[in-house]
């Protein structure tokens, strides 16, 4: 089976090729066109400039890669920015008229989780289902920040979301704030790396921590931050160890928010498996204290993290979930017309 797959949700414009037999991923192409430059100036993505590089871009980049004896085309329906959604639908319904193939919908966020589902020589974990299920799920990005009950292929259930801002779009705040620039996470990643003390103590909330719920809010950490930037002298808010500190406990604050309501839920619901997804999941220092804290609370629960490379947008992940939708036997000769698929609350 070899498979075209197109990923546009947010800014960057992503194409790739897969070729599987028996199991076995090939990876042919997988091109990322990166927007971050053009949105710099805005502090964020701005939709409309996102759709028309979209529309600039995927004509090249398709050029690029080899499209012949494609079996199938997989797109991204949704979640993500309606503007930049369509112009890949739209290309991938045309693509395929042309190459008179098949068109897979697929969703982004179950896309963030499915990519954990490749192992070593990117063979695919088949055989190890059994052992994989219940699992929680967490996919962590600049749009989205939600706890997922994962039963099977397919068969999810939202525990909990962001109720405002998603991670890493505090991020991205927090570092317009400092006045580190877009995208924010690997800029306050950098910098907290450096922070080795020596600073007043800076103590940030941790929003909606020992709640009940597996619900998420980040917006208020946001106020924090800049209510301390306020009330700090000209002078001290543009010392480095200053930055370097804020930088330190906003990324502490989110990474703590994120580990104890994850935990909580693969121990209330007696999980085989922790899956993270998402561009937060790239973050280092996130991903070291996941694993110390689930080998040190939770060791009989696996952890499945993609590589940093996978945790952001491409169509790698697009690919792999065309194959496990496909490997369902479900009839996906008719893009759906509604670009903003959601997984199901229910089961």
């Amino acid at each position: 089976m070899r498979i075209l797959a197109i990923e546009t949700s947010c800014d960057d414009t992503c194409v790739a090729v897969l070729e599987i037999r028996n199991s076995k991923l090939e990876i042919k192409s997988n091109i990322v066109s990166s927007q971050v430059k053009l949105h710099q100036k805005y502090g964020g993505v701005y939709p409309s400039l996102a759709k028309r590089e979209h529309q600039k871009n995927l004509p090249l980049l398709i050029k690029k890669v080899s499209h012949n004896k494609i079996d199938l085309i997989g797109v991204t329906a949704g979640p993500g920015l309606d503007p930049c959604l369509w112009v890949g639908v739209n290309f991938a319904k045309d693509l395929a008229k042309k190459l008179k193939v098949s068109i897979v919908p697929i969703n982004h966020i179950e896309a963030h989780i499915l990519v954990n589902f490749i192992g070593n020589n990117f063979q695919f974990l088949i055989s190890n289902f059994q052992t994989m299920f219940p699992a929680i799920c967490l996919v962590v990005s600049g749009g989205h920040t939600q706890l997922i009950l994962m039963k099977g292929v397919g068969k999810y259930r939202i525990l909990g979301e962001t109720q405002d801002d998603a991670a890493g779009e505090c991020f991205d705040k927090v570092a317009r704030i400092l006045g580190l620039g877009y995208p924010g996470g690997p800029a306050i990643a950098k910098l907290a790396a450096k922070f080795e003390g020596g600073f007043a103590s800076i103590n940030l909330p941790r929003p909606m921590i020992h709640q009940k719920n597996y619900d998420f809010s980040f917006s208020g950490l946001k106020t924090a931050v800049l209510y301390d930037f306020k009330n700090r002298k000209p002078k001290e808010r543009k010392s480095k160890k200053y930055i370097q500190a804020m930088c330190h406990e906003a990324q502490q604050a989110i990474i703590d928010v994120l580990i104890k309501k994850t935990l909580k839920a693969a121990k209330n619901y007696k999980t085989k498996s922790i899956i993270l997804g998402g561009g937060v999941a790239a973050n280092n220092e996130l991903r070291k204290q996941f694993r110390e804290r689930v080998k040190k609370e939770i060791p009989y629960c696996k952890f499945y993290i993609p590589d940093s490379e996978f945790c952001t947008d491409n169509a790698l992940m697009t690919g792999i979930a065309v194959y496990f939708n496909r490997r369902k036997k479900k009839n996906w000769k008719k893009i759906k017309a509604n670009a903003n698929l959601r997984i199901d609350r229910k089961l």
